[in-house]
Parts: structure tokens; sequence; C-alpha cells
């Protein structure tokens, strides 16, 4: 921690340089946010923040003094942000109620759009009959994600019909690489660049999302896994979570698990491989004509217009910095 600590301090000696170059810091997460108002306050207001909190910063399973902490610097610092942008309506409405601040925008974690035809890139990779459906899981290869109750349900399931194709990398890599060598129905492939990324997603027949409900930040969860499964055209696998259920449930793209246990898994995937696949992915792919980042771009374009005023319309004579 002290070697984090003097790391942190000679990042903000080292941009301390460059701040009256600047017009407005966009703070990704609350870890910078502290340097992003001490540099507001030394320029005397002239530098605008825009706090842009991805995840639910202070409920991402912190307990005890470190939990209380992380409150009261958000609380404290979250009034010195010219403009707020978080992931979606729940955490957007919290932040809100906690304190006392105006909602803030929405700006979600959705692919840029573009027409992705039906790929063949994991059978042409892996021994996958054509008669079998694809069933992946694309993302970090991370505890509470539901990763380790697919390779449960996929290490026993009786049936031929389907495969289960991890995709990432991650502390899990080693476990997933196990399951696989064991399991005929089981195969694992490395992360992908973004750019081919979707080539690879719209190669499956179904996305699986099934983050587990072990703190608030999960609860509200609504990852860019989804609106990359939703934009190559995929049905979608989904746990029973508000923010994702409201899209499955709006836009009739998939199904949801009703219990974060392997039982609960298995039969959801049994009920879903009975629907009109086919149906489901045009639902799908009618959900990413409106959620993906055409649209949200605008939303993050606005918010910059609205801090920046003269600043924004002059890119060319004003920098901005990004603090990650």
């Amino acid at each position: 921690m002290l070697v984090q600590g003097v790391k942190y301090l000679e990042f903000a000696i080292r941009i301390m340089k460059d701040y009256r170059n600047v017009d407005i810091i966009h703070c990704n997460d609350l870890e910078p946010l502290p340097i992003a108002v001490l540099f507001k306050l030394v320029s005397k207001g002239r530098i605008k923040i825009i706090y842009d909190a991805h995840e639910f910063e202070t409920e991402l399973g912190l307990t005890g003094w470190k939990y209380l902490a992380v409150c009261a610097l958000e609380r404290r610092l979250i009034r010195y942000a010219d403009a707020v942008i978080t992931v979606c309506d729940s955490i957007a409405d919290e932040y809100a109620k906690r304190y006392n601040v105006q909602k803030p925008y929405l700006v979600m974690n959705c692919p840029i759009p573009q027409k992705i035809g039906r790929n063949n890139e994991f059978r042409e990779c892996f021994p996958i009959r054509e008669d079998q459906k694809v069933l992946l899981y694309q993302g970090g290869l991370y505890e509470e994600r539901g990763l380790e109750l697919l390779l449960e349900v996929f290490s026993k399931i009786q049936r031929d019909d389907i495969v289960l194709v991890v995709m990432g990398n991650g502390p899990l890599e080693e476990k997933v690489r196990s399951a696989a060598s064991s399991c005929g129905s089981i195969f694992y492939h490395a992360a992908v660049s973004p750019l081919d990324l979707l080539n690879y997603t719209s190669s499956a027949d179904i996305g699986i999302v099934i983050t587990e409900n072990t703190c608030l930040n999960h609860y509200y969860s609504l990852p860019n896994k989804f609106f990359e499964y939703t934009m190559a055209g995929l049905p979608v696998l989904t746990g029973n979570l508000p923010e994702i259920r409201r899209f499955v449930q709006l836009y009739k793209c998939g199904m949801t698990v009703e219990e974060g246990t392997a039982d609960s898994i298995q039969q959801a995937i049994e009920c879903m491989l009975e629907l009109d696949l086919q149906d489901l992915s045009r639902n799908s792919q009618n959900l990413a004509k409106t959620y993906n980042w055409g649209t949200q771009e605008k939303v993050l374009l606005e918010v910059y217009r609205k801090v920046g005023g003269n600043a924004f319309e002059s890119p060319l004579q004003k920098k901005e910095s990004y603090l990650n």
C-alpha cells in the first residue's frame, strides 16, 4: 500500500506540470478524483471535472473501515464534479439519492454499431459439429461471474447437442483449461483483439452472462458483454439481476436464470433450447439498433458540450486530460 501511495503521488506531481493547459479532466473511476479536485481548486474552478463512475464505486465488496473511507471520499469529492456519468439507471438513481446530486448521465458500455454476419470461428478452431449449439462465455475469467457454475453444468450435462466455449483471460484460466482437457463439451479460447471480437462472438449460438449477486455493484451490473452479444445477434442467457433482466424482458431476446445454482442454469439452458433461437436473435439485433456506441456517444458529447462550453467547441486550441 505504501508503494502504491508513492506512485500515486509521483503521478500527481508529474501531471501537475501541465495542468495550465487542461480544460476538462475526464476522471475514470474514483481513484484519480482527488487529483482532479486538487487541480480544479488550484485553477480556481477553471478546470472542469467529469466523474465517470463506470462501476458502483463504493459497492465493490469492500467492508469495514475501507468501505467507510471510500464512501466518505466519494461523498466529499463528487460535489466538485461538473458532471457525473454512470452506466445504468439503477446506479444513477442511487448516486442521486445518496449524495443529493443531479441524476448522472447514462453512457452504457455498448460496442460500435456494425453489421456482423454469421461466422464459424469456433468450429474452425475446435471439433464442434454443425448440429451442436455453441454457448459462449466471453470476457474476464474471474470469480463471481457464474463461470465456475457453467463449468460444473457442462462437466455433468447428459446431452450431446450443446457445447460451452469460454473465451477470455484471467485468474480462472487454469481451471477452465483443466475442465476443457477433461470434458469434451467444454472448449477454451484465449482472448482476442477487440477488432476481431465480434467475429468470434457471432460464431456462437447463445451468449451467457451470469454475474453472481455478491455485492450491490454486481446486482446492478449491465456489462459490455451483454451488448456485444446482442450486436452479434446472439440470444442471451442472463442472471436474474434487475438491469439486465429489464432489457431481456423488454426486447424478448433471451432468458434469465431464476437462481444462481448449477441446476437452475442447466434448467434454463434446456428451456432456452426449446425456444425459437432465430426469433430471439432478431430481437437481439433490434436491441442493438438502439443500444450501441452511436447512440451512447451522443450522450457523452453532449456532456462535454455542457461542461466545456467554448473549450469543447475549439478542441484544436485547447487540450483535454483523461485520468485513468
